[in-house]
This record gives C-alpha cells, sequence and structure tokens, in this order.
C-alpha cells in the first residue's frame, strides 16, 4: 500500500472510477432465480458517492464478468457511464473504456476483489482491493477500502477521490444545510 502523500497524489489525477460488481457493489452473494438471471444487493451508500462523484464531472464504469438485468436496472438508475458485462476478458473491456472515454491509464481508478481484477489494478493509476478482497488481490492494491465490499467501500473510494481533489467539501456541504 501507498503512504498517504501518493495516495492523495494518485486519487488527484483521477477521471474515470471502474469497478468490478460482485464483491465491490455487492457483498458476492448471487440469487439465481428460476427464470436463469440473479438477483444482487446494492449499498445505497455507494450509490450516493457515485451520485457525487458525477456532480464533480468524473466518470464511472462497471467491468464485471457476469451479466446480469439487476446490473443493468442499478447502473443506469446511477449514471453509471459505462458498463461492460459478460466477458471473462477484463483487459480486453478495460481497454475499450479508456478509449471510449477518451482517458488515459493514468486517470483511471480501478476498485476490484478478486483475482481476475489484478491486471487492471496492474495499469491503473489508483488500484483499490475492498477490504475483504483476496489476498493476492490486496498485495497489488495502492489503498484497501476500511469497509468491505458491498458495505460502502466504492464511497470511501469516491470520497478519496472527491477529497484529494478538493472537491468533497463543496458536493457534501448541500447536505449539511
Amino acid at each position: 500500500m501507498d503512504d498517504l502523500a501518493s495516495l492523495e497524489r494518485r486519487a488527484s489525477r483521477i477521471k474515470l472510477l471502474l469497478m468490478d460488481c460482485d464483491g465491490v457493489l455487492t457483498d458476492g452473494r448471487l440469487w439465481l432465480t428460476d427464470d436463469g438471471d440473479e438477483q444482487k444487493s446494492f449499498n445505497t451508500h455507494d450509490g450516493l458517492g457515485l451520485s457525487l462523484l458525477h456532480r464533480a464531472g468524473l466518470k464511472s464504469g462497471i467491468i464485471t464478468g457476469r451479466s446480469s438485468k439487476a446490473l443493468t436496472r442499478r447502473a443506469k438508475e446511477l449514471g453509471v457511464e459505462f458498463l461492460h458485462q459478460g466477458d471473462a476478458n477484463k483487459i480486453a473491456a478495460f481497454e475499450q473504456l479508456l478509449q471510449q472515454a477518451g482517458i488515459d491509464e493514468d486517470e483511471v481508478a480501478f476498485v476490484g476483489d478478486d483475482l481476475p481484477d489484478i491486471p487492471i489494478m496492474r495499469r491503473a493509476e489508483l488500484a483499490v482491493a475492498v477490504a475483504d478482497a483476496v489476498m493476492e488481490t490486496r498485495s497489488v492494491a495502492h489503498y484497501v477500502t476500511r469497509a468491505k465490499g458491498g458495505r460502502g467501500a466504492v464511497r470511501e473510494v469516491i470520497e478519496l477521490i472527491l477529497k484529494a481533489q478538493g472537491r468533497w467539501n463543496d458536493l457534501s456541504d448541500e447536505y449539511l444545510k
């Protein structure tokens, strides 16, 4: 893990927050339905965090190996601009999203929890592992959240980024009036 000054320097450059879904935006559990879909549970703190991130002018995206109607719906509700589902080759999706967003690797944060996330984490400017990520994923992270996946970890990362960019107080103040 990086020291605080290095972490803040990395976070200050972020323009695009990418994340995995299962184990990051959710606690990793899946409920499989009889019709072949799955149900997921999302944290509202992460949702408000993404709203604040977008209001700050930053973009967000999700890269996940699974496909889910629930995720499609949640991403749309939250205004997540980039969504790539159902492809185990996360690096190809990462490169495609960078091109679509017009963003360089040194402007990207990625939040992951498991082995398939490591190749992207190695390329992102700010690599984040959730608290309950597997050891190998935590070992390549610049930052490991205090919160577990699906329990506000994404919100924690967003606060880190917005505070490093000097935007957090302006965005949160409207709720404190």
